[in-house]
């Protein structure tokens, strides 16, 4: 017994177990052509979010088409270990338990940063089952199990001892609430309200109390200062070219220097260069061998160098320092100002540019064969306008700080001696024969080796993972990956990502494929746009409109949020959510389950085959078939054979460009226009009045609707796997451990190019008649006679028992190219060169006619003498663009002809 109604919470988790149980999900190597997809590992903290929804959806996509086409499908699924956000966590889970992390070895933290993964990490993944993601579970990776941590580490040396990381004191984007270096994509930059700030440089050995003033946000810093830039080409400075001015408070000589990077036009045109504090004044710093003076502690207060404020928090002291300027006399004034600042991403902390003892990557060699890759389309990112952004830089790529100052994460294997030399290796043991063998220093023991105490950047495991993840684990007990997997399933096919991390992940997986495999880790980049409300707000939870994605999957099921999340995310666009969307596709879903239902509920009769009907317009037996009859039903079979094969087609070609939404949106108007409200109607059996119930179908058309539907369900799989499975089961009998998920995905036919162009009029004809009753107030139920003024009256000889039926006419008759056809009595329309009339003789009443027919006609009259004004306007014709010139002209022609029907219509209405 079909229910009533689709409720996705009955079938959902039934056929997510099955498929599981029948491991449809389960890859290994054969000789199939491999379709591999390694997913872009979230948080190992990590919920599942609006953006992942997005994200995993197309990845399940591809990877279910993919399976259906035969491929060995392969979905990588794992988690990343997230050092900063996850020390974060366990850090705020120790000071519920009144532990300080301080206050703990390294181990002690460690085996509590294990407990917190081991009973939160993963959660994601749990939750990424309920949205139908069809990954090979039995190959989750975690960057920080052993076999992922031992390939890092090896990767660090390999690295080192290529001589392309170096140890040395760079400037680093740090987090002193993290007390750790982050990378650029974790710095968020916001805009926040600040004090530009006004002060007074008093000139040395100026007799005249010459001053320069200096505009600045950060007026805590000034004692860090090492010199005052201007533009050469500034006059009100040029006096003072090569003279000194005095730090205020601290009394301190710097330099002012002149150089082309200072703008003149911002501020006062004077630029204080503190290079410990800034990245741009550091590059200056280094162009003029200024010195490099950092007043800043690590977490944000002043150290002994600042001589005042000595101890206090940085934004603090900002404003203590204002007070002391304002009493010193060199605070000329303060103005509101609003600018960027970069803020860390984990903490919220305002990042400072600091300089910082680091380990760094080299990046000039090894990104250029990744930019080479892209430029020359060996790795696709689709869309094609990120390569510009891709291309701007890896051109000039800098060092990657691949060093943090934590302990959870891949710790840096460099041993230090105790003069603070160190050597790389994989472990202490092979640390100690390096420095034995190579240093000849055999009375050293393991006891004085001490390694770094920093950690890998999360990045430098990540953009190992097209590989690392089919390396096998090194545990019996848990292969994961077998010892061929990495020749069989690198490279992968496609990634799909945000744009965001562009440079922070993407470039640099491609980076590490040619350096450590000699070839591209993917053959495409699908690029999702950022999840947004529908106000254009990025989705937050500080901002509360991001909604729950569990709660969406629980109130308009899986497949309806998929659905809802695809019908229009374009590549590399953002989208606009709106709770809308999502119903619509649940919508979508109630439409087929409906649709099933009606199916499955006709009473067959078996009969003659449909595939003896041959299409012939002025066949006898096709003219006198009723409808419910095998003769009948087989041009709407013909057509829609032709519609499902033309939309396959152009549904592979929205796949090979991953216009994915376009293609979800080809099979929404197949199943629900073309399919639910044309060709079920064509052939949907007569209603019996006698009996109260429908008429019975023949076997034949009957099969063929049934073939329709499995065809359909399997096509619109990828995106809806819950509804498509249920209704593929149930459709036809199955074998046990059959599933919609290894049926093969349907092939175009030869398209029938003449019975769809047949059709298109078909429908034409359907929507105007309608359109007439419904204009007229006319009852559906009321027939009504169809006259076709044509020169080929032949060509609509088979259609007309389906333009009966669909428009309610009671007979067709053909006029020749001479006859009037015009009447009272009727109301015509034209498709290209035919003309028909639909008598509505006794349906309306032919005063209200005449006196709508009135109206209209005036107020068509007054709007082409409103046309025809603007086009006697000389001015409006000399300057308009020409194109609005044609388009009043195209106004003044419709409305010509408007009035000269409307006229005739009157004359016909009055006679």
């Amino acid at each position: 017994m079909i229910a009533k109604t689709y409720n996705p919470k009955d079938i959902e988790e039934k056929w997510y177990q099955y498929w599981l149980d029948n491991q449809f999900f389960k890859s290994t190597p054969d000789e199939r052509e491999p379709y591999t997809i390694v997913i872009p590992p979230p948080n190992v903290t990590g919920v599942l979010h609006m953006g992942h929804m997005l994200n995993n959806t197309i990845q399940d996509v591809l990877i279910r088409k993919a399976r259906m086409e035969g491929k060995n499908a392969c979905w990588v699924p794992g988690t990343d270990h997230a050092s900063i956000a996850t020390e974060a966590k366990v850090v705020a889970m120790l000071k519920e338990r009144g532990i300080n992390k301080h206050d703990l070895t390294r181990e002690q933290f460690l085996e509590y940063a294990w407990e917190w993964t081991h009973k939160y990490g993963g959660i994601i993944l749990q939750q990424l089952r309920k949205l139908g993601a069809s990954c090979d579970w039995d190959r989750t990776r975690f960057t920080m199990e052993p076999a992922l941590y031992d390939e890092v580490i090896d990767t660090f040396v390999d690295l080192h001892e290529k001589g392309k990381i170096y140890r040395g004191v760079r400037m680093v984007n740090w987090d002193p609430q993290g007390l750790t270096a982050v990378s650029d994509e974790e710095v968020i930059t916001k805009e926040v309200q600040q004090k530009l700030v006004y002060i007074r440089y008093d000139i040395a050995g100026s007799n005249d109390q010459d001053s320069i003033t200096i505009a600045t946000v950060r007026p805590e810093t000034i004692m860090a200062d090492a010199a005052i830039c201007v533009n050469p080409n500034d006059e009100r400075y040029k006096h003072l070219h090569g003279k000194k001015a005095i730090i205020p408070l601290i009394n301190r000589e710097i330099p002012i220097i002149t150089d082309e990077y200072v703008t003149m036009d911002f501020g006062t045109g004077g630029l204080k260069v503190t290079p410990a504090h800034d990245p741009n004044d550091y590059a200056l710093g280094i162009k003029y061998n200024l010195p490099v003076l950092d007043i800043l502690n690590d977490d944000g207060t002043l150290n002994e160098k600042a001589q005042i404020l000595v101890g206090q928090d940085r934004f603090a002291a900002r404003k203590a320092i204002i007070k002391l300027l304002e009493e010193s006399g060199n605070l000329e004034k303060t103005e509101d100002y609003k600018s960027n600042v970069g803020t860390s991403e984990r903490t919220g902390a305002v990042i400072e540019p600091k300089l910082s003892l680091q380990w760094f990557l080299k990046m000039d060699e090894i990104a250029k064969p990744a930019l080479e890759s892209v430029l020359s389309d060996t790795v696709q990112l689709n869309p094609a306008k990120f390569k510009n952004m891709y291309r701007s830089w890896m051109e000039n790529p800098h060092d990657w700080c691949i060093s943090r100052q934590l302990w959870w994460g891949q710790r840096i294997p460099a041993f230090y001696l105790q003069d603070g030399t160190y050597v790389v290796a994989r472990n202490k043991h092979e640390a100690l024969e390096k420095v034995q063998h190579e240093r000849l220093l055999f009375a050293m023991t393991e006891a004085d080796l001490t390694q770094d105490e920093d950690v890998l950047d999360t990045w430098f495991s990540s953009w190992l993972w097209p590989m690392s993840v089919f390396k096998p684990s090194g545990n019996p007990d848990e292969p994961k990956a077998g010892p061929n997997d990495l020749d069989y399933y690198y490279p992968t096919n496609t990634l799909v990502t945000g744009f965001d991390i562009i440079f922070f992940w993407v470039a640099r997986m491609i980076m590490a494929g040619y350096e450590f495999k000699g070839e591209r880790p993917f053959e495409d980049v699908y690029f999702t746009g950022m999840v947004r409300d529908k106000l254009g707000r990025k989705m937050s939870k500080q901002l509360g409109n991001s909604p729950d994605p569990l709660d969406l999957i629980d109130q308009f099921g899986a497949d309806g949020v998929r659905t809802g999340m695809l019908f229009s995310s374009a590549a590399g666009n953002d989208l606009l959510f709106d709770e809308k969307l999502v119903e619509q596709g649940r919508n979508f879903s109630n439409k087929i389950w409906n649709a099933f239902r009606l199916v499955k509920g006709w009473t067959v009769v078996e009969t003659q085959s449909v595939a003896s009907h041959s299409r012939q317009p002025n066949s006898a037996d096709q003219e006198t078939q009723p409808p419910g009859s095998p003769a009948f039903a087989s041009l709407p079979i013909q057509w829609f054979e032709a519609k499902l094969s033309a939309t396959l087609i152009q549904i592979e070609d929205d796949f090979s460009k991953f216009r994915i939404s376009d293609a979800l949106q080809a099979i929404y108007k197949l199943i629900w226009d073309d399919f639910c409200s044309q060709y079920l109607e064509l052939i949907k059996p007569a209603f019996d009045v006698s009996t109260g119930t429908a008429t019975p179908i023949d076997a034949p058309t009957y099969n063929a609707t049934i073939d329709f539907f499995e065809r359909l369900m399997q096509l619109a799989h990828p995106f809806m796997p819950f509804i498509t499975e249920e209704i593929w089961q149930e459709i036809r009998e199955r074998k046990p451990g059959d599933s919609i998920c290894v049926a093969s995905f349907p092939k175009p036919a030869a398209v029938d190019a003449q019975i769809l162009s047949d059709f298109e009029t078909l429908f034409e004809i359907i929507t105007n008649v309608r359109n007439i009753r419904n204009t007229k107030q006319i009852s559906p139920k009321t027939e009504l006679p169809l006259a076709i003024k044509t020169a080929a009256p032949a060509r609509f000889a088979s259609l007309e028992p389906l333009i009966e039926k669909m428009a309610n006419v009671s007979t067709i008759s053909y006029l020749d190219e001479t006859a009037e056809g015009r009447s009272a009595d009727s109301v015509s329309f034209l498709l290209k060169s035919d003309e028909f009339f639909v008598n509505i003789a006794g349906e309306i009443d032919m005063e209200q006619e005449a006196e709508a027919a009135r109206k209209e006609l005036d107020y068509l009259t007054g709007f082409r003498e409103s046309i025809l004004k603007k086009l006697s306007n000389e001015k409006f014709v000399a300057n308009a663009k020409p194109e609005v010139v044609d388009r009043e002209r195209q106004k003044l022609a419709d409305a010509d002809a408007k009035i000269h029907a409307l006229e005739q219509r009157l004359r016909d209405l009055v006679a």
